[in-house]
C-alpha cells in the first residue's frame, strides 16, 4: 500500500491507497493520524504495516484520490539524513565542482559511505510546497533521491526526496557541507510512503527528474536505483551503527541525475521527480 496524510480543518488524516482506492484509516482509529502512529501500532501488534492497515480498510470510508494533492507531508520524520557520492556520476560532478576533488573519489571507493544530517521537520516541505535556494549562492541544484523510511531502525517503506544543494558553497570548501545542505526549505519528501512490501526490491526502481522554467523543459533525465554503488541495507547499517537513530526517520540515498555544470535553479522553476511504485514529487522554487 501507499500512505499519505490529508489535512482537513487543521486536522490530519492517514490515508491508505490500495489498488487505486483510498481509505481513511483515521475515521476508524482517530489516534492513527500519521504514518508514524501506524508504524508504532503495527510494531506493538507484531504485524507488517500493510497487514495492520488491511485490518482497518473494511470499515474505513473511502476518499477521492484527487483530494490527496494538498501538499501535506506524507510523514513527519524526526530527522532526515542523507548519503553522498553513492553513484559514479555524482562522484564525478563533485570532483568537477571542488578544489579538493580527490576526497570525493576516496568517499566513492571507500568501505564507509558518506552519511550526513540533512534536515529537521521545520526545514522539510511536502509535495507542492516550495523548496529553497540560498540567496548567498549562485549555483544551486536539486538532487532527486530514493528515501528509505525507517521505524525504530528498520526499513518499513520508501518515499521520494529532494536533497536541495548549493554546489557553490560545497565546492568552495567541503567543510562548508552543512551550510550547502541544511537551511530553510532544503528538503522535500513525498508524495507518499510506499510500504516495503509494495516496493519489493528498491534497486529495481527507475527514477526520473524534470526541471521546467516558464513551461520550458531545461533538464530531464532518468536512471535506475540499481546503478547505486551501495545497497539500501548497507547505507542503513552505517547510519544506525554507533548512533541513536530517531524512532521515525528518513535516509536519502544519493543521486545520479545531475544537471550540467552551467545550470542553476532560479525562483519560480519547478522540479518534478518520479520513482515508479511511489509516485511524483513536484515542488516550485523560491529564494531563501
Amino acid at each position: 500500500m501507499r500512505y499519505q496524510r490529508l489535512s482537513t480543518g487543521g486536522q490530519h488524516r492517514l490515508i491508505a491507497v490500495d489498488d487505486e482506492t483510498a481509505y481513511d484509516l483515521t475515521a476508524v482509529k482517530p489516534r492513527l493520524d500519521g504514518f508514524g502512529e501506524l508504524a508504532a501500532a503495527a510494531d506493538i501488534a507484531d504485524l507488517e504495516i500493510d497487514e495492520m492497515a488491511s485490518e482497518l480498510t473494511d470499515e474505513a470510508p473511502t476518499v477521492s484520490l484527487d483530494s490527496l494533492t494538498d501538499g501535506t507531508l506524507p510523514l513527519v520524520p524526526q530527522e532526515v539524513w542523507a548519503a553522498g557520492v553513492t553513484y559514479e556520476i555524482s562522484e564525478e560532478a563533485r570532483e568537477a565542482e571542488s578544489g579538493m576533488p580527490e576526497m570525493y573519489l576516496h568517499a566513492y571507493e571507500a568501505e564507509r559511505p558518506e552519511i550526513f544530517f540533512k534536515a529537521t521537520p521545520s526545514r522539510t516541505v511536502g509535495p507542492g510546497e516550495a523548496v529553497g535556494i540560498r540567496a548567498d549562492s549562485a549555483w544551486d541544484v536539486p538532487e532527486p533521491e530514493l528515501g528509505i523510511v525507517l521505524y525504530d531502525g528498520s526499513i518499513v517503506g520508501y518515499t521520494i526526496g529532494n536533497d536541495m544543494s548549493s554546489r557553490e558553497i560545497e565546492g568552495e570548501n567541503p567543510l562548508y557541507l552543512p551550510q550547502a545542505k541544511m537551511y530553510e526549505r532544503c528538503c522535500s519528501i513525498g508524495p507518499c510512503v510506499a510500504s516495503a512490501a509494495e516496493v519489493g526490491d528498491p534497486h529495481e526502481l527507475t527514477m526520473a527528474m524534470e526541471i521546467t522554467r516558464d513551461d520550458e523543459v531545461l533538464y530531464e533525465g532518468e536512471t535506475s536505483i540499481g546503478n547505486m554503488a551501495r545497497t539500501c541495507d548497507e547505507l542503513v547499517e552505517y547510519w544506525r551503527d554507533h548512533d541513536v537513530v530517531p524512532e521515525l526517520g528518513v535516509l536519502l540515498t544519493g543521486t545520479s541525475l545531475v544537471p550540467d555544470d552551467g545550470f542553476t535553479l532560479q525562483p519560480d522553476d519547478e522540479v518534478r521527480i518520479t520513482i515508479d511504485e511511489i509516485g511524483e514529487l513536484t515542488n516550485p522554487v523560491v529564494e531563501v
